[in-house]
């Protein structure tokens, strides 16, 4: 029902003179979807409150709630066409009345831990991009007939939601900045392996999938108490973003997976001066993928001892900074990380190796990252002592990745296995940092347990053997007709 409803709004949005690519088809189909969910998330708390003899306050007026505005219902529970707003009336009310109503919240709300805050600061970035009051009647009368009171319910809408946003990552000019592959992020947040009660931090957070799935990975991980649910609701989940709108689909995307107000700033992470962290900014847990290939301005690289304009390696120095004593984090970087004979680049994998236990490195194929010609590996370290060995895995696959053949689980079921005990085999192996170039500290990921393939031989090699076995089958031919 989801599927099918999210294609037809794509059809609507499509002929809207607002609406011109995969992004606004996200943003647009967000902001309605999510005053939906907030509705029936408020009908949800309302029926708990009566059943414990309580009364329930909205959170939003009755003028603005979704069954006065968008889905005015007739005395049989049917969409009152007659009554609905729509065409022009629709749009000004949107534009003019609901939007700035929304906005409100983020100076009343009581504090930037509350729901009400989020809603402020999201429709304080969003604006409706729907021109046309009669596609947007059509878009609501659509997301209306959809219903999140179930788990059930809402883990299928949220998956599906996370598929709009991996169509919006694949889009073309956006490549992988908004969208990860989910199977990479489960097999990252599985071998971090995080624990209720420690603080999960991603400083790129795009789209919010690594915190989602830490979400997920922690809520099934036990029997959930009221503390723990209370700890993962407010006192786990952090995470800061650049770029407008990937902050906020990624708050809307925890929200959505149930986090009510997830601790996600708009800011760039960048402009923090790494001097300037102190112990209780520290996190237990860092989850992330930073943009790669992007270029920072001279003011920004003031902040960091190691001065690079490459924007993922400021964001590995924050990430070493930031991260406690005993903490644990799971990384994705291009992979000449490992071997770029650069200054800062030496010195950042010397700051690494030395500052953290680099134990896993994980090497993923081209394609991994759809729409991004770039390769990636993902680093797998703990702060504190200094690296002494570290643990290669090659993905090596037998198909190439692509848009219609993308990464899955299965393909890294054996990473995840072998990775436990840091096994050997054709595609892991272990290397000494005392044995690597104490100069230039090259990680390059060499596979020496490796089959080496047969090298393609030349044609006049070919065209030799095809006349020697020629000429064999003529001697067996004629040894045969001689017997005859």
């Amino acid at each position: 029902m989801f599927e099918q409803t999210f294609k037809n709004i794509d059809d609507i949005l499509h002929k809207d003179a607002g609406c011109g690519s995969e992004l606004d088809y996200v943003e647009q189909t967000s902001w309605v979807l999510f005053l939906k969910y907030l509705d029936d998330l408020e009908k949800d708390k309302a029926t708990a409150a009566e059943l414990t003899g309580k009364t329930y306050a909205n959170i939003i007026d009755p003028e603005y709630q979704w069954s006065t505005w968008a889905a005015t219902k007739d005395e049989h529970g049917k969409m009152d066409h007659h009554n609905a707003k729509t065409g022009d009336d629709l749009t000004d009310f949107v534009n003019v009345h609901l939007f700035n109503y929304l906005k409100k919240f983020k100076t009343s709300a009581e504090s930037p831990d509350t729901i009400e805050y989020k809603i402020g600061e999201i429709f304080s970035e969003l604006k409706n991009r729907i021109q046309s009051g009669y596609n947007l009647r059509e878009v609501i009368n659509r997301i209306d007939e959809l219903r999140f009171r179930t788990h059930a319910e809402k883990h299928e809408m949220s998956h599906l939601y996370e598929d709009k946003i991996k169509n919006m990552g694949n889009a073309g000019r956006n490549g992988g900045e908004y969208y990860t592959p989910r199977p990479l992020i489960k097999t990252i947040v599985k071998v971090v392996a995080p624990e209720i009660g420690q603080k999960i931090y991603d400083g790129a957070v795009g789209s919010a999938g690594f915190l989602v799935e830490a979400y997920d990975f922690l809520r099934s991980s036990k029997n959930l108490t009221t503390t723990d649910i209370e700890t993962l609701q407010k006192k786990t989940f952090y995470g800061k973003e650049k770029k407008s709108l990937a902050y906020i689909i990624g708050t809307m995307n925890m929200i959505l997976h149930g986090v009510e107000a997830p601790n996600i700033i708009h800011t760039n992470t960048l402009a923090e001066n790494l001097s300037d962290i102190q112990e209780k900014d520290r996190y237990d847990i860092i989850l992330a993928n930073p943009p790669f290939g992007g270029k920072e301005r001279a003011e920004v690289q003031q902040n960091f001892p190691i001065k690079t304009g490459e924007t993922a390696s400021l964001f590995l120095q924050h990430f070493i900074k930031i991260l406690k004593a005993g903490g644990r984090a799971g990384v994705v970087i291009k992979n000449t990380f490992l071997s770029n004979t650069d200054n800062a680049s030496v010195s950042l994998r010397k700051l690494l190796l030395e500052s953290c236990s680099l134990h896993t490195v994980l090497d993923l194929p081209g394609g991994t990252f759809t729409g991004a010609g770039v390769k990636t590996v993902v680093l797998f370290f703990e702060k504190g002592a200094a690296t002494r060995k570290t643990w290669f895995y090659q993905l090596n696959l037998d198909r190439n990745l692509g848009k219609t053949n993308s990464l899955n689980e299965k393909d890294l079921a054996d990473f995840v296995l072998l990775q436990k005990t840091q096994a050997e085999s054709e595609n892991s192996w272990t290397i000494d940092i005392k044995d690597i170039d104490q100069k230039t500290f090259d990680l390059s990921a060499k596979n020496p347990n490796k089959k080496e393939e047969a090298a393609l031989r030349q044609p006049q090699e070919i065209l030799e053997e095809m006349n020697r076995l020629d000429s064999e089958s003529a001697d067996i031919l004629k040894s045969i007709l001689e017997l005859i």
